[in-house]
């Protein structure tokens, strides 16, 4: 086994980070919980500069609509290239309330997975974002006797 350096990410610009948002609709929205932080699966759309979700009355909907910012993770891999991908979104969420902008979002086509009532739109404002992009490393390449040591103690 060689000791190859494996090759460093590649940090996005913005504007690809931005492609890549719009390439898949499910990402990890993280908010602050008192004392620890939440994740919560969402499945949003990119609109004009910032990211639009639809959710219920609840504990997602009241700590996003906080003072705290919250952050949004998505992330991809191409099967064929072997190359992965994930982009933070980080900003302040707020409540969509105004008819014009609530009639807009309905626009998206911005439908939840799971059923119920899913009467709030909520907007990401954008204060950063970020994203790199890499290679997905063949398992043997990080292998080390500690993963054979672990894998005997499960059999």
């Amino acid at each position: 086994m060689t000791n190859t350096p494996a090759p460093e990410a590649e940090v996005l610009e913005a504007h690809l980070c931005w492609q890549l948002l719009r390439g898949v609709s499910v990402g990890r929205l993280a908010v602050w919980a008192g004392d620890h932080p939440d994740i919560f699966p969402i499945n949003y759309k990119v609109d004009h500069g910032s990211l639009v979700f639809r959710t219920g009355e609840g504990t997602k909907l009241h700590l996003a609509l906080g003072e705290t910012p919250v952050a949004l993770e998505a992330d991809g891999v191409n099967p064929d290239s072997g190359v992965a991908w994930s982009v933070v979104v980080k900003g302040q969420a707020v409540a969509i309330k105004l008819t014009h902008e609530v009639m807009d979002t309905v626009g998206l086509l911005l439908f939840p997975w799971q059923a119920g009532r899913k009467d709030h739109f909520v907007r990401i404002v954008p204060t950063s974002i970020t994203g790199r992009r890499f290679k997905v490393t063949p398992p043997l390449t990080w292998w080390s006797p500690l993963d054979d040591a672990t894998r005997a103690g499960l059999e």
